[in-house]
């Protein structure tokens, strides 16, 4: 937020009113991940995000709320249980904010409720053939795979799945071999 070019400076009236929303719903503000998130009784609710094109409320359990505005939406394909309310002007704000409190009573009864999300399994990714050719070929490199935790086998399950072309699959498998033997994950920097 301290350039011009920071992607919050785009929303940042927007921004403001939101979180004016959010606070009115009787949600405590904290920041987790870098970024404004509203939890009650210690539950993630929301996340309020900018993005390059809009900014938005996220809600946790997004998934299993009604949504009968059918405003909804699924940042990618690969979120599963996340959905997010967009906005680009101030108007989507100040006219709506009785059906805004509405989405955001919603999300607090659900995380009351104990809800939960089910996730898909590791297991249930399919994982790209480049990966299984390295993986039959080094037993080394299999049982390195095998204790990875489900999250960082899930994270190169999808960085890897993500390539187009098998030879841009092949080459992001042998860039992190060495990670998947000293057990990190995509990201970590440790």
């Amino acid at each position: 937020m301290g350039t011009p070019q920071c992607k919050v400076n785009s929303w940042r009236h927007i921004m403001v009113e939101l979180r004016k929303l959010l606070l009115e719903c009787e949600l405590t503000e904290e920041i987790k991940w870098s970024i404004p998130c509203y939890t009650f009784n210690d539950g993630n609710i929301v996340l309020l995000t900018a993005f390059k094109e809009y900014c938005a409320l996220s809600f946790f359990k997004g998934s299993l709320m009604k949504d009968e505005a059918g405003l909804l939406i699924s940042q990618t394909k690969n979120v599963q249980g996340t959905r997010q309310l967009r906005f680009t002007a101030i108007e989507e704000v100040s006219n709506n904010t009785v059906l805004l409190k509405a989405y955001i009573k919603e999300a607090i009864e659900l995380e009351k409720s104990g809800a939960e999300i089910e996730t898909k399994k590791v297991s249930e990714y399919e994982i790209p053939d480049e990966l299984n050719v390295k993986l039959e070929a080094s037993p080394a490199l299999k049982t390195a795979w095998e204790a990875l935790t489900p999250g960082r086998k899930k994270g190169y399950i999808l960085y890897f799945s993500g390539a187009r072309q098998a030879k841009t699959r092949a080459a992001r498998v042998a860039k992190h071999e060495q990670n998947i033997f000293a057990g990190k994950g995509l990201h970590d920097r440790y």
